[in-house]
């Protein structure tokens, strides 16, 4: 490493839960009082959720709205928030929309998710708000939108998801 890395250097510290403590017993809970419960704080968010920064500011059946505070951790080569944080916040609140329409005993996972993105999000930007809905639902099969925006309304990304609905066997956590 050379001195003018050394003097431009940062450093974060990330903690998390154990993991099983976060994963969802779709045996025992639904996904919508799974979901609702760690916007409440008595399940621990997934460890990626604490590593990326987001949070659940809002469920419901069939709607979430996820937040993230960007900062320069985030940031790509070109000073703005790496694409793939904003494709991970709305793979995730696009997959939790749908998750918060299945009972106990199913569950889902993303197939395919197509992002669109319209703007650099940086740290000036603000909260950002990822507000994401199920658009159709079948018994195998899900589809979800969600889009970015920050505290005036701009929109800076969109993205549709495909995801499959399967079921969880009882003795499976």
């Amino acid at each position: 490493m050379d001195s003018a890395s050394k003097k431009t250097d940062r450093t974060r510290s990330i903690s998390w839960a154990d993991p099983s403590a976060s994963a969802r017993n779709a045996s025992a809970i639904s996904g919508l009082d799974y979901l609702a419960a760690i916007r409440n704080g008595d399940i621990p968010p997934p460890p990626v959720a604490r590593l990326i920064g987001y949070r659940i500011a809002r469920v419901e059946q069939g709607n979430t709205v996820f937040e993230l505070d960007p900062a320069e951790f985030h940031y790509n080569p070109f000073a703005t928030v790496h694409g793939g944080i904003a494709c991970t916040l709305l793979d995730s609140s696009m997959t939790a929309a749908v998750l918060s329409t299945l009972p106990v005993g199913q569950a889902c996972a993303t197939i395919e998710i197509k992002t669109n993105f319209i703007r650099p999000i940086t740290g000036k930007t603000g909260t950002v708000s990822c507000h994401a809905e199920m658009v159709h639902a079948g018994k195998s099969i899900a589809m979800a939108s969600g889009k970015i925006s920050d505290a005036k309304g701009n929109l800076y990304a969109t993205g549709v998801s495909t995801l499959m609905i399967f079921s969880i066997s009882p003795d499976l956590k």
